[in-house]
């Protein structure tokens, strides 16, 4: 670095040139700029609370589901403790920016999108969106088939674009806060039917509602992190191959989703990459 002495105002502005940069140094160090999941002993980790089979609060107070296990297996390979909070869609990048949260692990679509705001390690499982109706609906064998009916619509969720935008199906939305919303209308008979990942719909399949078992997505669960973090996303995307060659993937889908009748996929789902 080139020193220069100065005198009088110029050694002035010299210090408080220097204290300027303090001031900005300090400040990137208080939110956390540059750091990594990698830095932390304790992994503060988003799941979703009321999806069954992926993500759910249990009357005690913890958290259960395919998600939460796949978050718990990946902190372990990274040598690190998992403490776990409630996380809706509406608020999934919102905590990883400010620093919520230090992973997201539910139903998280990897979406060019969000891949604005925030990075993913994965995809940790590649479900497929389809459709829930009341099991006595027999006149929707197809997403084609909701044109002119009503379709929930969950703030934060993209499902409704998969339909109304990017198929152009004219369907009439119904705003719903979260999937749990959208099954009590749907069994109310306030919506026709609810378009989202068969993951999440085989968890809400019941007695009088049916998935249609019509997939016509990929969607790509991937595992959100602050941007910038390409050590911590790179130990990620190393956790879940070694999830998936040690056979623990495999058995988590069956624990949770052997008995859906959906077609499971047991084999290391191909990256986005960290870059």
């Amino acid at each position: 670095m080139l020193m220069v002495a100065l005198t009088g105002r110029g050694r002035s502005r010299r210090v408080t040139a220097l204290a300027l940069l303090g001031a900005v140094a300090l400040l990137s160090t208080a939110c956390g700029v540059g750091s990594s999941v990698l830095d932390r002993d304790l992994l503060v980790i988003g799941v979703k609370p009321d999806q069954p089979g992926l993500g759910m609060k249990q009357a005690e107070g913890e958290f259960a589901g395919f998600d939460v296990d796949v978050a718990t297996y990946i902190a372990g390979k990274l040598g690190k403790n998992a403490r776990f909070v409630a996380t809706p869609s509406s608020e999934r990048e919102k905590v990883l920016m400010d620093g919520s949260v230090d992973l997201v692990v539910a139903t998280y679509s990897i979406t060019p999108e969000r891949k604005t705001k925030v990075a993913f390690g994965g995809p940790y499982y590649v479900a497929h969106q389809d459709t829930l109706v009341r099991a006595s609906e027999s006149a929707v064998a197809g997403v084609r088939d909701l044109k002119g009916r009503k379709l929930c619509q969950v703030t934060g969720s993209n499902s409704w674009r998969r339909v109304k935008e990017e198929r152009k199906i004219a369907v009439e939305l119904v705003q719903a806060a979260s999937y749990s919303e959208c099954l009590a209308d749907l069994k109310a008979g306030k919506v026709d039917a609810v378009s989202t990942d068969d993951l999440i719909l085989a968890g809400f399949a019941t007695a009088d509602l049916k998935i249609v078992n019509a997939p016509f997505t990929d969607e790509r669960y991937g595992v959100g992190i602050q941007a910038g973090d390409l050590d911590g996303c790179e130990a990620v995307n190393k956790a879940i191959t070694e999830m998936y060659l040690d056979g623990t993937a495999k058995k988590l889908l069956q624990k949770w989703f052997g008995k859906s009748g959906l077609a499971l996929t047991f084999t290391v789902p191909q990256f986005e990459g960290c870059g």
